[in-house]
């Protein structure tokens, strides 16, 4: 059985109201949507929007947890991986049944025990509807549809096209393979977030479809002008009302769902600061409980104690589980190192990734904002009193470029979603190395790849949370296309095939670039560094230069397991000779270069003739120096002298 509500009353869409007797309309606690049961098919007459309706919950359903408790890893030990359920394992060489579901994602999870990822953030997993943009794609010759999903028709279903089983026993099925996905991953010492959408829903602005909040209370659900206009901080049509009573309840009631009968670890909210407006004043005695007189709040003004995020941050269940925030929106609201966080929620550091592109190319006066982000942001955070691990670190994300497209293309090029190339981020600050696209000279390849192993190397010695987008691992492009939100194709398909062929190259990297951030005490630490543990450098030790002009920063870090560490990264296009500080007794040994060959850019103890490598640098080293060449980075490890 299924079923859906009817809601009379007034049609006045200038009052805000969308009352429709007509229409059956979707229950917003539906704990599984039943429409289309196959990913991309389109419904009974070839409706994109065919009717929907909610399962009707069983009391006696039970799922086997076997014994699964929540991992609850300290922040500050994440290695998050960006990961899209569909997009993971879609792909022909992925060699599984059931490709692009949760079941084929959970056979390929040894993968990210093996690279060290502990933490996946699986973009949106809530019922959407991929056909929401379906057209004919003349560029590709195939249908555009909502990829990515950030469009949600209901916050407790699961996405039913995600699962194998699709409609088998009333959406059930896939609800509890759902629940597998996360039993797997917890065994493999994996924690899961989700990536949520509170800021807007499907149904869009006026001309948008009629699901569910709509039709049963659209003044309340949404953020609305006084002639019912729907606000749009969100850039898609809508605005949910987040702090209205009805409405922050209900975001509570979902993300505790999702907590206690799904074990989900946390949440990466989307477009948060959109949860930080004031909700829309229709009926103040409801609101509030009595008239207001005198001023009043504006619609969408941002408020300094939003009542959700109190809500979120007071709950007893809620407040136990990774809260990471986008602390900005669409309508200009930019709140990174001062979204409301009650000591407990983290912010995207999107100054993390600026500062980082610019100084890793080569830009001046980045220098001193570089070794701000190397120390986790104190800059942003300290003074609000949050720790490093309150930022989360990233280069690459859905959004934008991959990693590999970063250091290929100084321009978007997204013709192929059929809007002109208008669409996605003009401000890159992307560098393609001295030529535009793949096809390229040896020696500009060689620069890319060198570039890919500075900005990983940079991501893992940070201070704060790492965040790796999804195939950045192995360097996957997307032909330079940094919106692919539409595609269905080898844009946003994790390709086996190009990690196997890499896995004894940028792959091995960031696997052993992971493995020595666990390996070092000093890399995830609980508070800032002070002096009494961190050292600034320049060309000469205790000397740094942080000059307009300075591509240069090193730092050295006492290590209890390493014993002390040095970092260095030359972003000139010059090479430099760097002294080294002085440790009576010690000496300086290489460990990673990102200047030479594959295995030399990271001398782990397999590499065939370790020794010698090391010894070809002795002449240097007897003399406390290092050679470092143009756009490289190097981390060395202070011995015992023999």
């Amino acid at each position: 059985m299924v079923y859906g509500y009817k809601f009379d009353g007034k049609l006045s869409p200038r009052e805000g109201h969308y009352f429709d007797y007509s229409r059956i309309l979707l229950d917003p606690y539906a704990k599984a949507v039943i429409s289309r049961g196959e990913y991309g098919v389109l419904g009974p007459g070839g409706e994109c929007w065919p009717q929907m309706a909610g399962m009707i919950p069983v009391s006696n359903e039970e799922f086997d947890w076997e014994g699964d408790l929540p991992l609850q890893y300290p922040q500050k030990d994440l290695i998050i991986y960006e990961m899209h359920v569909r997009g993971f394992t879609k792909h022909d060489s992925s060699e599984i049944d059931s490709p692009g579901t949760y079941i084929s994602a959970i056979k390929k999870l040894d993968h990210l025990k093996e690279l060290g990822i502990n933490c996946i953030e699986l973009m949106p997993c809530h019922e959407f509807n991929e056909l929401e943009y379906f057209s004919y794609n003349s560029v590709l010759g195939e249908n555009k549809l909502n990829f990515w999903g950030y469009s949600t028709v209901s916050y407790f279903s699961p996405m039913i096209r995600y699962s194998s089983a699709g409609l088998a026993n009333c959406g059930r099925d896939a609800i509890n393979e759902f629940k597998t996905l996360i039993r797997e991953a917890h065994k493999r010492g994996i924690e899961v977030l989700l990536d949520v959408v509170f800021n807007h829903t499907a149904e869009g602005n006026e001309n948008g479809p009629m699901i569910s909040f709509r039709g049963i209370d659209n003044s309340t659900y949404y953020m609305l002008a006084p002639k019912g206009e729907f606000y749009n901080y969100s850039g898609c049509g809508n605005t949910f009302n987040c702090n209205h009573p009805v409405v922050r309840q209900f975001i509570v009631d979902c993300l505790r769902y999702w907590v206690t009968e799904m074990h989900v670890d946390g949440f990466r909210f989307d477009l948060a600061s959109i949860m930080t407006r004031s909700c829309s004043l229709w009926d103040p005695v409801n609101v509030y409980g009595n008239p207001i007189e005198g001023d009043m709040v504006t619609t969408g003004t941002p408020v300094g104690g939003p009542p959700v995020i109190e809500m979120i941050s007071n709950d007893p269940i809620l407040c136990k589980v990774k809260l990471i925030a986008e602390a900005w929106d669409a309508g200009g609201l930019y709140q990174v190192g001062s979204f409301p966080h009650s000591g407990i929620w983290s912010e995207w550091n999107g100054q993390y990734r600026d500062i980082v592109r610019q100084f890793i190319k080569g830009t001046d006066g980045f220098a001193g904002a570089f070794a701000q982000c190397l120390c986790g942001s104190p800059n942003l955070y300290q003074d609000g009193g949050r720790k490093p691990w309150h930022s989360i670190n990233f280069i690459c994300a859905h959004d934008g470029f991959t990693l590999a497209d970063l250091v290929t293309y100084n321009n978007k090029s997204n013709l192929s979603n059929g809007e002109d190339n208008r669409d996605g981020e003009n401000h890159n600050l992307s560098w393609n190395c001295g030529e535009e696209g793949e096809f390229a000279s040896i020696t500009v390849r060689r620069l890319r790849k060198r570039q890919m192993r500075n900005f990983f190397l940079c991501l893992m010695v940070s201070q704060g949370v790492p965040m790796i987008y999804m195939g950045d691992e192995y360097g996957h492009t997307k032909g330079g296309n940094n919106n692919t939100y539409c595609h269905d194709n080898y844009f946003n398909y994790f390709r086996w095939d190009r990690k196997e062929e890499s896995s004894s190259d940028f792959y091995r990297f960031c696997r052993l670039m992971i493995k020595f951030r666990y390996e070092c005490e000093s890399l995830g630490l609980d508070e800032f560094p002070t002096a009494e543990r961190l050292q600034w450098h320049g060309h000469q030790p205790k000397t740094p230069d942080w000059s307009e002009t300075s591509r240069f920063v090193a730092f050295t870090m006492s290590d209890s397991l390493k014993g002390e560490i040095y970092v260095a990264f030359n972003t000139s296009h010059l090479p430099v000779t760097v002294t080294l500080p002085e440790r009576s007794g010690y000496r300086w040994e290489p460990l990673v270069d990102t200047s030479k060959p594959v295995p030399y850019d990271f001398l782990s103890d397999d590499v065939p003739d370790r020794a010698t490598a090391v010894k070809l640098y002795s002449h240097f080293l007897d003399a406390n120096l290092y050679p470092m060449l143009s756009y490289s980075s190097v981390i060395l490890i202070l011995q015992p002298d023999a």
